[in-house]
């Protein structure tokens, strides 16, 4: 069932972590499908949240009624040929969901539509607000009540909330986008939709990445030597992976900071918000570690060819006398074909993966991830028996699927099982949109480094240095892009790009500790 906001009174507020959004160019109505635009959008952000999807849109005219439908489940399942059909407009954004604040539940499904004085407007959001605490208590003495545990609601009721200095011309939505990326500097990537424009914007660390892709006509897609394509319209996606199933082509990235409008003439910048203390961006390096898709384009290069520069340095800080090199499918498989290329040994497969079990790291819970492992590899016995065997992986957070997998091994008669990890160990939280709430579950927290392989039941095991990830990430950053660039290893090194609230409730809680001792 697809609701209509506007013409009643249920509104539905929701929170994500792909983000897609498409404006019509030219003179509305168009013979552009948004919904099926939004739909293969999303379905291509897949991989970056299951456990919900959304599409609002709108015919951006006089007309307020937003057509909404959200549910629970793959984007596939969620929904319908016939909720395509209603989902008529000109103009719409859409989501798919993991939690990291909230819980997985129907009422935290984004988009979040919130009825205004000056009409509807819709929010998506990837990311998680480092000072969600104190935005949540202002909101509440300014008496707006909430309705759910995401951060994601704090940035959609800031944004109906009319400033102290009024607004003698009407609602600012700049204005209000810009007070909020004073008050919040990190993380987020938003699309807005209001009216007959969508917002796009990343925050001033350009922790979460945004991009933008221009649609073309089907001519200009046929004939790629026509001098002017035809555009017929804007999207602006979480990852540019999305714009191949829909016909776009990648236009550029959204900057740290920026906020660009998308409308029916085309698409401008308006803003770009200051970085604190001229401080460098910070986007997330676990973005081509293991959760961005490798076909993407991040920071002008392809993200599968960062992962294969990360094969290529472990194999130089950690080589190993082995048979085979092979992989825990998929996300790795570029830094294993390269680190063994790199040592002139062959590659193999020795593991089926069953991909209708969903990504292990990104399961809600404990027990769904230990349930997910059981069902996800089928060894693959002749490309194991008797060989020494190097696995590459491309990450380990809570290390639950890693002995599993070595006992897989041993048990189809591997001779030997060394690991090699393409990114070095994760020891700290992020507090920033990825699913790593507390360093008690982080693995690298628990065990001495000397005494990883002895836990996992290897005969070997060793991480990629942080340096040799940076290094294998700036490697093909040319130009000034290199100048304007920074990347957040907080999960590595504890060192956040930004003060964050637990970080001074902890500092203040230590010192009256500290004061009572004295």
């Amino acid at each position: 069932m697809v609701d209509c906001v506007g013409c009643q009174e249920d509104v539905g507020l929701r929170e994500a972590c792909g983000v897609f959004g498409c404006v019509a160019q030219g003179e509305w109505p168009t013979q552009l499908d948004i919904a099926h635009t939004i739909y293969l959008g999303l379905v291509g952000l897949q991989h970056r949240g299951q456990e919900s999807a959304g599409i609002v849109t709108s015919m951006g005219t006089n007309d307020c009624r937003y057509q909404v439908k959200k549910g629970m489940g793959l984007v596939s399942n969620v929904f319908s040929e016939e909720d395509l059909h209603k989902l008529k407009g000109n103009i719409g954004i859409g989501h798919t969901r993991y939690s990291t604040q909230g819980d997985s539940d129907t009422i935290n499904v984004q988009p979040f539509v919130v009825e205004t004085i000056h009409g509807l407007i819709a929010v998506a959001h990837n990311g998680e607000l480092v000072n969600a605490k104190k935005l949540k208590q202002k909101l509440l003495k300014h008496g707006v009540g909430l309705s759910t545990g995401t951060d994601s609601e704090l940035i959609t009721q800031l944004l109906t909330h009319t400033p102290e200095c009024g607004e003698p011309h009407g609602a600012n939505w700049i204005g209000r986008i810009k007070r909020i990326m004073n008050e919040t500097v990190i993380s987020y990537s938003l699309v807005i939709m209001h009216d007959d424009k969508i917002y796009a914007l990343r925050d001033p660390f350009g922790n979460r990445p945004l991009c933008l892709g221009k649609l073309l006509s089907v001519g200009s897609i046929k004939d790629n030597s026509v001098k002017d394509q035809v555009v017929d319209g804007w999207v602006v996606s979480s990852e540019s992976c999305s714009f191949n199933s829909i016909g776009a082509k990648y236009y550029r990235e959204v900057l740290p900071g920026e906020v660009v409008e998308l409308s029916k003439t085309g698409i401008k910048s308006v803003y770009i918000a200051p970085r604190p203390n001229n401080k460098p961006p910070a986007t997330c390096i676990f973005e081509y570690v293991y959760f961005a898709r490798p076909d993407s384009i991040m920071e002008g290069q392809m993200v599968y060819s960062v992962r294969q520069r990360c094969g290529r340095q472990l194999a130089k800080e950690a080589p190993v006398d082995v048979d085979l090199v092979s992989t825990v499918p998929d996300s790795a498989t570029p830094a294993a074909l390269a680190y063994a290329a790199q040592l002139g040994i062959p590659y193999g497969e020795v593991f089926c993966k069953n991909r209708y079990v969903g990504r292990t790291f990104i399961q809600p819970n404990m027990r769904l991830r230990k349930m997910g492992v059981t069902k996800k590899f089928g060894p693959l016995s002749e490309n194991i028996r008797g060989r020494r065997i190097v696995l590459v992986d491309d990450s380990i957070v809570r290390g639950v699927t890693m002995t599993p997998i070595v006992n897989l091994l041993r048990a189809e008669g591997a001779k030997e099982v060394h690991i090699r990890i393409a990114s070095p160990p994760i020891k700290y939280p992020c507090y920033m949109g990825i699913n790593i709430p507390t360093r008690k579950e982080l693995v690298a927290n628990n065990i001495q480094q000397d005494k990883f392989a002895e836990y996992f039941g290897a005969d070997s095991l060793h991480y990629l240095t942080v340096e040799g990830l940076q290094q294998a990430v700036v490697e093909g950053i040319k130009g000034d892009g290199l100048e304007n660039t920074g990347h957040c290893v907080a999960c590595l090194t504890g060192n956040y790009p930004t003060d964050l609230d637990w970080m001074k409730t902890t500092t203040i809680c230590s010192k009256q500790l500290s004061n009572r001792n004295s």
